[in-house]
């Protein structure tokens, strides 16, 4: 089996490996400026997506956009959400060189789209392919493939242990070869229930104290993972962007997630907003918490809440997930200023960060991988894949991490 690394290696974004010139597990898009996508030309019999995150499914549609038609299997939350992110990135980005897609090739996604969900073996390409829940996101899969020689799990992203929206993975296929992510394999976690409390406290004494506070986040995943910490602490709370969109069909696919019920409720408590009539510069004078994309403040309705709340420094800002170098949010989080909507901008709200990552920590990925011992380990998707595997090769791992367009026979 030959498995060639056309992104995602010793790098985070655009994840794309090509098993055998035919089966191509992922392909994403890397969110530089300009987006960055998978190297090399691909041809492949068959498509397999790991889940529906940017990094992991960005570029899929540019696929379709020759003469072939190859299917592309995913679970059925990771369908919808990348085509969500497709049409998404259309609206920012169609019609230039940012967006290596059209309209017509996105459409032809739902032609070509095969669903399936955990533990249903399926074929692809001639191999035989299944699926696990990774406990990353709603849908989100480790890949198994098996050739019948040998036998590859390619892990995605994925989590060991439990959020509020979805249940920490505990699947552990037999393999012969582990495609290891590795994003927090230097960094342990601080205790989910500690920063879900610290958060809970923040907010309230914010909204006692009389302020507002812009919870930019995510919206797959972190919006409805915010959305169901609110409802259970009974925190007033808004959701806005396309944190909407994505809330509403994972709702359509209950078995995806760890407690539907939860998340009814959790929808039924939040107010969406419209963004009609100046509604949300109304709401930014409230004393509820604003649920909003972008997590990063790199666009979105947070372009209008952020600078509305930004001079009263009773109000609160609070960052909810990793903020990329470059970005507006690791401006605000090390300068408190940022460049928001095309001006710079002083805050005087206070800025707080909290770790709700949807990554398994070190911890995580080594108690996945102590159950791969005998097994061979590919390190990816990280900013430290060559030192991480170093440290599983004094391990007593044989593992190594492949270089950008590199081909390693397994």
């Amino acid at each position: 089996m030959d498995l060639r690394f056309l992104g995602g290696a010793r790098e985070v974004g655009r994840s794309a490996v090509l098993v055998d010139d035919s089966l191509l597990l992922d392909y994403g898009t890397k969110a530089d400026d300009p987006p960055q996508f998978p190297v090399g030309d691909v041809d492949p019999d068959a498509v397999v997506a790991s889940h529906g995150h940017l990094d992991h499914v960005g570029t899929l549609p540019a696929l379709l956009s020759g003469s072939e038609r190859p299917p592309i299997h995913w679970t059925p939350p990771t369908r919808e959400l990348a085509l969500t992110l497709a049409r998404d990135t259309l609206k920012l980005r169609g019609g230039t060189l940012q967006c290596p897609f059209t309209r017509t090739d996105v459409k032809r996604v739902t032609e070509v789209s095969e669903p399936h969900g955990y533990r249903e073996s399926f074929d692809a390409a001639g191999y035989e392919v299944t699926f696990f829940d990774a406990g990353h996101i709603p849908g989100s899969a480790h890949v198994l493939v098996d050739d019948g020689d040998t036998r590859l799990l390619y892990t995605g992203d994925f989590h060991t242990h439990n959020q509020r929206l979805v249940s920490g993975t505990t699947a552990r296929p037999d393999a012969d070869v582990v495609v290891c992510e590795s994003t927090y394999s230097d960094v342990e976690h601080e205790n989910r229930q500690t920063v879900e409390e610290r958060f809970v406290e923040s907010v309230r004494t914010t909204l006692w104290e009389g302020g507002t506070v812009v919870v930019p986040a995510f919206a797959i995943g972190r919006t409805q993972e915010l959305l169901l910490i609110c409802e259970a602490h009974d925190i007033p709370c808004y959701v806005d962007g396309m944190g909407q969109q994505v809330t509403e069909m994972l709702r359509q696919h209950p078995a995806f997630v760890r407690d539907a019920d939860a998340l009814q409720r959790a929808t039924s408590h939040a107010r969406f907003v419209t963004g009609r009539d100046g509604q949300r510069k109304r709401i930014a004078e409230e004393n509820a918490a604003i649920v909003t994309t972008s997590g990063m403040l790199s666009g979105g309705p947070a372009m209008t809440y952020v600078p509305a709340i930004r001079t009263n420094p009773t109000n609160k800002v609070a960052m909810t997930g990793y903020q990329v170098e470059g970005t507006p949010g690791r401006d605000l989080v090390e300068t408190g200023s940022a460049e928001l909507d095309g001006r710079r901008m002083p805050v005087a709200a206070r800025v707080e960060q909290y770790d709700f990552s949807a990554h398994a920590d070190r911890d995580g990925v080594l108690s996945l991988l102590d159950d791969y011992r005998e097994s061979q380990v590919l390190v990816n998707h990280g900013d430290r894949c060559g030192r991480f595997a170093a440290e599983l090769r004094e391990n007593g791992f044989a593992a190594r991490a492949p270089e950008l367009g590199e081909t390693v026979t397994v």
